[in-house]
Parts: C-alpha cells; sequence; structure tokens
C-alpha cells in the first residue's frame, strides 16, 4: 500500500501536460471538421452491423454478417450515417483520482462514464475549466444531428477544413500514443471495454456470451491507441475503382481509416503510411 502511495506522488507527469491539452484540442477540432465534411460528402452506416461507406450509394460488396452476427455474407443495408459512425465513441469510467480504489461491480452506476480520451488527459493533468481547452470537451456537440441544413462551402474551404481535420486526427493519435506511455490504461480481451488507470475494474459487464462462465469478469490487458481512438476502417474507391464497388473486386480494393477516406475525398492528401493500405497504385478488377 506504500508503494503505491509513494508512486501516486509522482502523477501526473508534468512534460504530459501540454501533449494532453493538444490532445484535447485536437479532438474538438476532429468532431467539428467531421461534423462538417460529412453534410457535403455522401457517408452510408449499415443497418444491421458497424460497416461504413463513403461514397454515393454505398457498396454492394457482401461483407455484413448481421445483427449479432447472425447472418455472413450478406449485402449491406444502408442508412444514413452520424458522426458516431466516423468517429467510433470509447467511453471509460471517470476516476476522481489516478490511484483510487478498484471500481466494484455495486459501484458501477457510482461513477461517471466519460470519452475514454478525455479521462487520460483528466488523469495527466488537464482542468476541465482550463481556458486553454473548449467548454464542449466531454462532449462535442455532433451537429450531424442538427435538424438545420449545412451552408453549402465552396470546394477551397471544405478541402481547408479536410487538411485540418486530417491534421488533428493525427495530432490526435499521436498524442494519445504519447500518453499511453506514461499512464496506464486497459482494455478487455475478450470485448471493447476500456479503462483509464493502473488496474481494470471489477464491474461484471464483459458482452462476449463465450465467456459467460466467468460471470461477466473482463480480461485486462494493455491498450493500445486504436483501443482508445479506433480507425473504424472503410472500403476506400480510388480513382480506377467502378463507381460501385462490387463483390467480385474485393480482392484488389484498399481500405482506409474512415476519417482519412473521407478527408481525401474532400481534397486532402492522405498520407504516405496509408498508401498501402488503400492500395493507391494497385490494380482493379476486371468486371
Amino acid at each position: 500500500m506504500k508503494r503505491i502511495e509513494q508512486r501516486a506522488k509522482d502523477y501526473p507527469v508534468k512534460p504530459t501536460l501540454p501533449v494532453a491539452r493538444e490532445v484535447l484540442r485536437a479532438r474538438n477540432a476532429l468532431y467539428d471538421g467531421v461534423s462538417t465534411l460529412i453534410h457535403h460528402f455522401p457517408v452510408w452506416a449499415c443497418k444491421y452491423c458497424p460497416e461504413v461507406y463513403i461514397g454515393e450509394g454505398g457498396h454492394l460488396i457482401q461483407s455484413c454478417h448481421g445483427y449479432r452476427h447472425h447472418s455472413k455474407k450478406k449485402v449491406h443495408e444502408w442508412v444514413k450515417a452520424s458522426i458516431n459512425d466516423i468517429i467510433v465513441p470509447v467511453e471509460s469510467f471517470h476516476l476522481q483520482k489516478m490511484f483510487q480504489n478498484v471500481v466494484r461491480h455495486h459501484e458501477r452506476f457510482d461513477h461517471q462514464r466519460i470519452p475514454a480520451v478525455v479521462e487520460l488527459c483528466l488523469q495527466a493533468g488537464v482542468d476541465v475549466n482550463d481556458q486553454s481547452v473548449s467548454s464542449s470537451v466531454i462532449t462535442p456537440v455532433d451537429n450531424a444531428d442538427n435538424n438545420t441544413i449545412s451552408q453549402s462551402l465552396p470546394d477551397d474551404d471544405l478541402r481547408l477544413i479536410a487538411k485540418q481535420t486530417l491534421h488533428a486526427w493525427e495530432t490526435l493519435r499521436s498524442g494519445v500514443h504519447k500518453l499511453l506511455f506514461v499512464y496506464p490504461a486497459r482494455v478487455c480481451k475478450h470485448c471493447s471495454e476500456v479503462h483509464v488507470g493502473p488496474s481494470g475494474h471489477k464491474a461484471r459487464a464483459c458482452g462476449v456470451f463465450k465467456y459467460e462462465t466467468w460471470r461477466g469478469t473482463h480480461f485486462w490487458m494493455k491498450a493500445r491507441v486504436d483501443d482508445l481512438v479506433p480507425p473504424k476502417l472503410v472500403w476506400c474507391r480510388r480513382r480506377q475503382d467502378p463507381l460501385i464497388l462490387v463483390d467480385e473486386g474485393r480482392d484488389y480494393y484498399g481500405h482506409a481509416p474512415a476519417v482519412v477516406d473521407l478527408c481525401s475525398k474532400a481534397g486532402a492528401l492522405a498520407p504516405s503510411k496509408y498508401f498501402c493500405m488503400m492500395k493507391v497504385n494497385g490494380l482493379t478488377a476486371s468486371v
């Protein structure tokens, strides 16, 4: 116990505070940019699975596994996507201090659930009321759900917004990567639950029925950037591909994170590290 108390005195680490503030600013800029771009470019989400596609009319690739994986290799049924389909929300329990007692199962409703990235930054010493951080740090406004029609923007403005959004995406992921070197975070091996802290919580809420003999207890392992900021990979249509992606050409098509694909369609240049994943110069299917 004394060892834990002594360790707690070393946190938060002051040199990481500017990184945490930058992460929160990038997160706000990312939400603002994506919420603007999805008004100007068609973004679709499958009605029965988490698949997302950015382009006219959706694709015809038979990769829908249905609700709770009850089917396989079905054509997707597309509906209008929201910002949460592009930026996957990941929440965790909010801790008043980093080395507090472990959250027990009966205490799970006594703790607020906030975005995991925000919790990571708060543990890094950021004050929610800090003037350098937007007031929407906890819950950015989802402009995509606004009923008012977004004003049409010229291509140059959309291109600028796309570049800023893509830069915010890279800054966010890079900053979270740096913070995870200093502040521990855990992710369940069998589900997507994330906990920011030195040890996982004891709430029995693991949603994988295969392991129900464990009474829903999470199996914790070290979290990575993709666990806190999921990339949400989507099929990426290139110039050489047909207007509608078909199932016969799925081996030729590339993938990209949804944010990267959205920004590239708005005129931003995707970073070269994604070129291999996107198969930029690859062949297309002869359909």
